[in-house]
């Protein structure tokens, strides 16, 4: 048996991090991280998954080490899911699942690239990816989960295409302005820097 594998624990509740320290403890191919140790895992414990801890999470992922990230959350939506994964989470457990086994596996997992997921929120994801069906508003079923509208998908799908602002309001019938501002209100909703980044984030997301 080789040398454990390091892993770092962040979270914003003590409890958790304690909690998560205490579980990956007992793994004996696993061990916490010394200080100034760099982790080639890193896990992340939240009670749920919005915009704070999307940040955390990208936060985690930009620094020199770029570790791979185990997302542990008390529950995930697959519209939550998508965002992690597109900032780039290997693996996604929910709290009540992550045991060191299970938990221990995700880490050795993601250590080698590999990414897992709950296999009932993979095949809820997979259902909304393949589906052509809308929802009772007409949207897209995987787009709604994602919190993408059907004008906001269909001017980002065009600024991937490399139209400019004025070609994507004249084929869409929309102004100038609010070609504008749907850009901008996805930039915003998702703590993306611009317009490249959006479409980056999406296509890592599968929604284009």
């Amino acid at each position: 048996m080789g040398e454990p594998l390091p892993v770092s624990v962040v979270a914003l509740d003590p409890v958790l991090e304690a909690g998560t320290e205490s579980t990956l403890a007992v793994c004996p191919d696993l061990s916490v991280a010394a200080p100034g140790e760099q982790p080639r895992v890193v896990v992340m414990t939240v009670d749920r998954f919005a915009r704070t801890e999307l940040d955390m999470l990208r936060a985690t992922r930009d620094t020199a080490a770029r570790p791979a990230v185990v997302l542990v959350a008390s529950e995930l939506a697959p519209g939550e899911a998508l965002h992690a994964l597109a900032a780039g989470a290997r693996a996604l457990l929910r709290r009540r699942e992550a045991d060191p086994p299970r938990l221990a596996r995700a880490v050795l997992a993601a250590a080698r690239g590999d990414c897992t997921l709950p296999p009932d929120l993979l095949e809820r994801l997979l259902e909304q990816s393949a589906a052509p069906g809308r929802d009772a508003s007409g949207t897209p079923a995987g787009w709604a989960a994602a919190g993408l509208s059907d004008r906001e998908r269909s001017v980002l799908r065009m600024v991937a295409d490399g139209h400019e602002t004025s070609e994507i309001a004249q084929c869409l019938a929309y102004s100038q302005r609010t070609v504008t501002t749907v850009v901008h209100d996805i930039t915003q909703r998702f703590r993306l820097r611009n317009r490249a980044h959006a479409v980056a984030y999406a296509l890592r997301a599968g929604l284009l």
